[in-house]
């Protein structure tokens, strides 16, 4: 498969035709040359928006969530192709892209365009006078977004960028290309507006950074690693352009000592290691009460080495690659130094080899490690993979200096049978987001994002419509 950018409603090879591999890492095999884009491409896509810009941004709110609406139809006719796209890209269980990717892919767009149909008027009345806060489009964004969760995330961003009437250059990863391009292919089908939608693929260090750089470009939206993510502010911030980060997480899962501990096993396992534990929400630091400490991990334990580590298009595997063989030999790595941090592996800790068509793919075995500091590096920098620490507490007040022990603040989770003490004890977490009693139970309403390290800015309902908007008072005097 060879993919092309799509600029101007068209797919078009790069400005200098040169191409790169896109591996599946399950398999260690090359499926698809994407474009090798330069900031030449950028500078198509870019005029290519900003000749949309006009039209686009004066087209009737209604129309465009009709144009939501229409994209969110065509996908769903195209989610099982979805979820074995983004399983071949990614590694992931085919059954995991089903239930998570594919499917919010979908509702992304028709949640916004219900919540953008549903929006109230921003009217303050004062004594003599009314206030109409209205939003307007900002124009062309640059959106960025990693491998973790393709389309799940670019369309995260496109439909609260559309709904507000701008127009988008996107760059996905060159990790996971090809539900972008599945995207593409939809937007083509269903005849959307040319040039409202260009996709630019390419390396993050060339295309991600031109896309950051360009003058014409108003709003950056990123979500991928902190350290990227500290180049893309210190590129945009002296532009002024609006920014919005969302990026690492060292996240905490807190099991108080009245919690069930079957449940809380069974949502520690899941927090921990959904996706190879590739998402930044996933609670890779495992705190416990002293009290309970013993039989959690027994059952931990047990529910970690009953995971279906295999081959992702089988439907009982349970875990399948990580993103690359490079990521692997990262991962695997902090297996080591855990190990000379004096930490015992209690479960998993190495590489697994699998039968064919597998053999040569990406695959390590879900790891627990307890024994080691709650300040040691394992405990407190971000691995993205399937590998989690275990640590004990004596008291409420000593797990939330330990959860708070991190630069990040992304999420976490607290488990015990008494709701007002969990949502205590998360209320002094320094997250963005706390679930009590379970894990990525999400309301696309409330508020998405991070504190520290974790990001700068907020996605999700309101906050993401308000990113896209530049929000503009009219004060109206009395007669």
């Amino acid at each position: 498969m060879q993919l092309e950018n799509y600029i101007e409603g068209k797919f078009i090879p790069p400005f200098h035709g040169n191409y790169l591999e896109n591996l599946n890492p399950a398999e260690n095999i090359v499926i698809a040359q994407i474009p090798e884009s330069t900031a030449e491409d950028v500078e198509l896509a870019v005029k290519s928006a900003t000749n949309a810009q006009p039209i686009w941004s004066t087209t009737p709110l209604n129309e465009r969530i009709d144009w939501l609406r229409k994209i969110a139809a065509a996908l769903d006719l195209r989610k099982s192709e979805i979820a074995m796209l983004e399983s071949i890209d990614t590694g992931k269980p085919v059954k995991l892209a089903e239930r998570v990717d594919a499917n919010r892919s979908v509702s992304n767009f028709t949640f916004f365009a219900d919540h953008a149909e549903n929006l109230a008027e921003l009217r303050f009345e004062m004594a003599d006078a009314t206030n109409y806060v209205i939003r307007k489009p900002v124009g062309t964004v640059g959106l960025i977004t990693p491998w973790n969760l393709p389309l799940y995330l670019l369309t995260w961003k496109i439909a609260p960028a559309l709904v507000m009437g701008n127009t988008i250059v996107a760059k996905p990863s060159e990790l996971t290309p090809l539900t972008a391009n599945l995207l593409c292919e939809v937007l083509d089908s269903i005849n959307f507006p040319k040039g409202v939608i260009n996709i630019v693929h390419g390396l993050g260090s060339i295309v991600g950074q031109a896309i950051v750089e360009h003058p014409k470009i108003s709003a950056i939206s990123f979500t991928g690693g902190t350290a990227t993510g500290k180049i893309v502010a210190a590129t945009a911030a002296p532009m002024f352009k609006k920014l919005s980060l969302e990026l690492g997480g060292k996240n905490a899962t807190i099991i108080l000592d009245d919690a069930d501990l079957s449940i809380a096993a069974q949502g520690a396992a899941r927090a921990a290691f959904t996706n190879s534990g590739q998402v930044c929400l996933c609670g890779s630091r495992i705190l416990v009460a002293d009290a309970i400490y013993d039989e959690f991990v027994e059952k931990l334990v047990s529910e970690v080495s009953n995971m279906t580590v295999g081959n992702p298009q089988l439907t009982d595997t349970d875990i399948g690659s990580v993103i690359s063989q490079e990521h692997m030999n990262k991962i695997l790595s902090y297996i080591d130094l855990a190990a000379n941090e004096h930490g015992r592996i209690l479960t998993g800790g190495k590489q697994l080899s699998l039968p064919k068509p597998n053999a040569d793919g990406a695959f390590i075995a879900p790891t627990l490690i307890d024994r080691i500091p709650i300040d040691s590096r394992c405990a407190t920098e971000e691995i993205f993979g399937p590998v989690a620490t275990i640590h004990r507490f004596s008291s409420d007040e000593e797990a939330i200096d330990m959860a708070n022990l991190t630069q990040y603040g992304l999420a976490g989770s607290v488990w015990t049978s008494d709701t007002e003490r969990g949502k205590a004890v998360a209320e002094q977490v320094e997250s963005g987001i706390l679930w009590v009693n379970t894990w990525l139970h999400r309301d696309l309403r409330t508020p998405f994002g991070g504190v520290k390290n974790s990001g700068v800015g907020r996605e999700g309902g309101d906050w993401s419509l308000n990113f896209f908007s530049e929000l503009t008072n009219i004060c109206v005097k009395d007669d």
